[in-house]
């Protein structure tokens, strides 16, 4: 399908009205849908309204994904036409009104059967046909993308925007640098679209994005295409970074946060995770309207949490807890975190890097002061002087949050931290968090799947090229160690590369989170990959 066909189709959502961006399409009903004929967009929690809500809230579907998931039959105003004129009858059902007017969204392959004899790296180079999805646009909640792309797997069915980078990794190391290209392009395409890199290619994550790794996915290519490819992207690495700095010029003492961005006392600029909806996630509408009741705080405010944990990737986790222990006290927006910022410290850098290769001295200097300015309040603010270690930064309580987190390692691999602080990182991680099969996320046990005892793939992988920076060679080659004998174990025994893992009790199944374990999977076999190619 000719790009151009996305660029005219592409529907903008906002304030719960449809904005259609590029050819006009004023029509209705069947006509819409046949001009269309598959490559219209909706956003199932407004374009379903009180459908959405009661299959959400009665629990239609076990998993909550489901139903956002799926693909309209007919438009959403017939749908809903049906559904005012259908519900009170007494024999109403609402689960067959919904397979009526629905199509489920694909499940999960099944025939796909693991050789374990094979080496794991050949079982992982067999995957990547099984995880790559073609752009094929439907009426859904799916943004259509020009080129082909791996999904993580699993109940995931989209593309994620920080998981990629992690299976790029992978990919990289498998020489597919074409498939690399596609998913870069992608994610360029979003930018100019979207205007930012959303959680996933569905309407329903458009309120939000994910830790920003864009500009290392662009230098995965560059390894492969050579130093000048950064100008290529340059404008779309401008673009993210105007996202996530959006207001930041308007900040004062009287009001500190706007969106994604928090102005500190001495005026130093960091930011935040953030989300734009205050409503329950549709893809965790129960779940999110449950805690929310639970909690006896404003919901609005709430859930505006929960979806900026779910920027942040890390959904969800201790560190978001005002008390360290309980989902109820989330409190995220108030937090400014040490891995998000050690990243937009690296996009700074290479918005340097573009600039030398656009031949603009003066850019170059703004972007390398910008970052000099971000690492100095980063190691200002998260700096704990008595633990030797970067905490995460509680702006409205002005003061580090207590829960020690492998988010410190991010300075490391970025090269932030002093030789003294990256020695003290370290002799924390090797002390809280490495375990037989890996480094924890955490040491905290709350249930939640980003603490304790699970390990996942893109943390060792940040943790282990951070610690090599300084030096710290020996904790890092056991943590790889660790990690790859886990991941090797578990394949060996189930054929299967999962989501994350029980690193404490290794012979036990990872838990915890708002779904059942996941394999496939796409930053696990990007980051195995990796490591077993290392020389």
């Amino acid at each position: 399908m000719p790009i151009f066909v996305y660029l005219f189709l592409f529907i903008i959502f906002k304030k719960g009205r449809l904005y259609f961006n590029g050819r006009s399409i004023v029509l209705a009903g069947c006509l819409l849908f046949s001009q269309l004929a598959g490559y219209a967009q909706v956003r199932p929690e407004v374009a379903f309204g009180d459908l959405f809500k009661e299959v959400q809230l009665q629990a239609v579907f076990p998993d909550s994904k489901t139903f956002p998931d799926c693909i309209p039959l007919h438009t959403p105003e017939a749908i809903m036409q049906a559904y005012q004129t259908e519900k009170n009858t007494a024999d109403f059902n609402l689960k067959a009104f919904v397979l009526q007017h629905f199509k489920l969204p694909p499940a999960p392959a099944t025939n796909f059967k693991s050789d374990t004899t094979q080496p794991v790296q050949a079982h992982i180079n067999t995957l990547w046909p099984v995880l790559t999805r073609q752009p094929v646009p439907e009426v859904s909640s799916l943004i259509p993308l020009p080129h082909a792309y791996i999904v993580p797997g699993g109940r995931f069915r989209e593309i994620y925007y920080w998981d990629s980078y992690f299976t790029m990794l992978g990919l990289q190391a498998a020489g597919q640098t074409q498939l690399i290209q596609n998913m870069v392009d992608n994610f360029t395409f979003l930018i100019d679209k979207v205007g930012f890199i959303p959680n996933g290619n569905r309407s329903y994550y458009t309120g939000r994005s994910q830790p920003p790794f864009y500009a290392l996915m662009v230098k995965v290519l560059r390894d492969a295409k050579g130093q000048r490819i950064l100008k290529n992207y340059g404008p779309a690495l401008q673009k993210e970074y105007e996202f996530w700095m959006d207001g930041a010029g308007n900040l004062s003492g009287s009001n500190p946060a706007y969106r994604r961005v928090v102005r500190l006392p001495d005026n130093s600029i960091l930011n935040r995770y953030y989300d734009d909806f205050p409503a329950p996630r549709p893809e965790a509408y129960k779940e999110d309207v449950k805690l929310a009741q639970e909690t006896g705080r404003n919901p609005e405010e709430v859930y505006r949490h929960l979806r900026a944990a779910a920027e942040s990737g890390w959904d969800f986790s201790s560190r978001w807890f005002a008390d360290g222990k309980t989902l109820k006290t989330i409190h995220t927006t108030d937090i400014i975190p040490v891995d998000l910022n050690a990243l937009l410290y690296h996009l700074e850098l290479t918005l340097a890097e573009v600039a030398i290769l656009n031949h603009d001295n003066a850019q170059e200097h703004y972007y390398r002061q910008q970052a000099e300015k971000r690492k100095k309040a980063l190691l200002k603010y998260c700096w704990n002087p008595a633990e030797k270690f970067l905490f995460d930064y509680d702006f409205k309580a002005g003061q580090v949050t207590v829960v020690p987190s492998l988010a410190a390692a991010y300075p490391l691999f970025f090269k932030m931290t002093t030789r003294k602080q990256a020695k003290g990182i370290a002799k924390k991680i090797k002390s809280d968090l490495l375990q037989p099969g890996g480094l924890i996320s955490t040491p905290n046990h709350t249930g939640e799947q980003w603490d304790a005892p699970n390990a996942w793939a893109p943390l060792q992988w940040m943790s282990i090229v951070g610690l090599r920076n300084y030096h710290q060679n020996k904790l890092a080659k056991q943590v790889k160690h660790n990690w790859v004998e886990i991941n090797t174990k578990v394949y060996k025994s189930t054929g299967k590369l999962v989501e994350k893992y029980n690193v404490e009790a290794t012979h036990l199944e990872a838990g915890g989170g708002e779904y059942p374990l996941q394999d496939g999977f796409g930053w696990t076999n990007g980051v195995l990959l990796k490591l077993l190619s290392e020389k």
